[in-house]
């Protein structure tokens, strides 16, 4: 178990066990970044390349939050749907939106390559209809994404061809999507540690952020050291509490829980994933499942919107699965695990500026291992003079939730319970 890390998998399973130290005095540095997940990390190798100096500060350790505990999937364009940008910021801006999408996507599988992470990276997602109507909708979404946008990594398997892809029978039909990506995610989020660290920026572990201030210098304080910055970069995400009020009402952080199976037969594993894919259902409240490295089912589903995580993680997951592969009956269960992730009202990341030396990047909503690390690479761009590309991801429309950091709770409870009511009932 990877000291510091919640109990699950993916600690289980970690590669490294590097630690760094916690802050103490002093220092000085031309970017300081809050956050040691996706974002952080990714920012910090994109500036170190740039000619940055570079200090990221973490409250636990590298890849503790949602970025060491999700579900792995690599997936491409944003989270929130084609259609759906096309209203939301017009169709020439949502072609450039797709784009960067897949860029992004490319971007994770580059840094595993230049930087040698072992990090069981695999390719192609199936995403399957929980209802008819969906599968209508995903037929749909094939033919758009061929015909407008030219992508031909994506096909639409019907009823029956899903028999020859996965055994469970639940689904109407799926996308497959062979340009989509999936991997261990602690791992990768170690990896990208590393590689920072090899490049010359400087981490620490253990030095949670309680404060800053300032404009043309920036001083960020933690409990036992200070960091003196020309630039901030807050990548927090789910986890960024009350540091800044003026980011906070932008996202809603939930809690989405995971099990690992124990390690499965050959035959076992292949029929449930015959093609090793990812794989995601289209409930509002989503199901996401894969394979692991050594033949686990990492099952993500269900969530909550309370300070706390189920008192039994695996049973809450299980019944899920179950619903999905009851083959898996007298299946062991050997982890079960909770995570925070932020969630935006159009489920498009929050990105920006808050003054012209402080960045942000937050509420990935359930797309973080790519959108996370390219945001990362974005901001490094902006920071190094080249904006146009975060301009681009900053001006999509993020609205804040009602009634701000204090009202969003009791909405968003109301809201999620609506949709779960859909699900169930169609």
């Amino acid at each position: 178990m990877l000291y510091g890390h919640i109990s699950s998998y993916y600690s289980a399973s970690a590669n490294s066990a590097h630690s760094w130290p916690f802050l103490q005095g002093e220092i000085c540095t031309d970017v300081c970044i809050i956050g040691g997940g996706y974002t952080g990390l990714s920012a910090a190798l994109h500036l170190q390349q740039q000619g940055f100096n570079t200090v990221v500060l973490e409250a636990e350790r590298m890849g503790w939050g949602a970025s060491g505990r999700n579900g792995g999937h690599v997936g491409t364009g944003q989270r929130a749907g084609q259609e759906t940008l096309e209203k939301i910021v017009g169709e020439e801006r949502a072609k450039i939106l797709w784009d960067l999408g897949l860029e992004a996507v490319d971007t994770v599988c580059g840094l595993v390559d230049q930087f040698e992470i072992d990090c069981d990276l695999k390719y192609g997602d199936l995403h399957v209809a929980s209802k008819p109507l969906h599968a209508t909708e995903l037929r749909e979404e094939v033919a758009m994404l061929k015909q407008k946008y030219g992508y031909e990594q994506v096909r639409y398997v019907d009823r029956d061809g899903l028999k020859e892809m996965t055994s469970s029978k639940r689904f109407y039909g799926g996308m497959l999507n062979e340009g989509a990506r999936h991997l261990h995610p602690l791992n990768y989020a170690l990896g990208l540690a590393k590689a920072a660290d090899e490049l010359g920026a400087t981490l620490y572990e253990q030095s949670r952020v309680i404060s800053y201030s300032g404009k043309d210098e920036i001083l960020i304080n933690t409990e036992a050291g200070s960091v003196r910055a020309r630039y901030l970069i807050l990548a927090c995400n789910g986890y960024l509490g009350n540091l800044e009020p003026r980011t906070a009402g932008k996202i809603m952080p939930i809690n989405n829980f995971m099990l690992a199976t124990e390690p499965l037969g050959q035959d076992l594993a292949s029929s449930l994933i015959r093609n090793d894919t990812s794989m995601s259902d289209s409930l509002f409240v989503i199901d996401y499942w894969k394979l692991s490295g050594d033949n686990r089912l990492l099952f993500g589903g269900g969530e909550n919107y309370s300070s706390r995580f189920p008192s039994d993680i695996k049973g809450f997951v299980r019944k899920y699965m179950l619903k999905i592969y009851p083959e898996l009956e007298n299946t062991r269960i050997d982890y079960g695990w909770g995570g925070t992730l932020a969630i935006t009202l159009n489920r498009m990341p929050h990105i920006g500026r808050l003054q012209p030396n402080l960045l942000y990047a937050q509420g990935y909503s359930g797309h973080g291992v790519p959108t996370a690390t390219f945001a990362g690479k974005l901001i490094a761009e902006a920071l190094a003079g080249t904006a146009e590309r975060f301009d681009v991801m900053a001006d999509v429309p993020t609205h804040t939730f009602p009634g701000g950091t204090l009202l969003r709770w009791p909405g968003l409870v109301a809201g999620m319970l609506y949709y779960s009511l859909r699900d169930r009932l169609g």
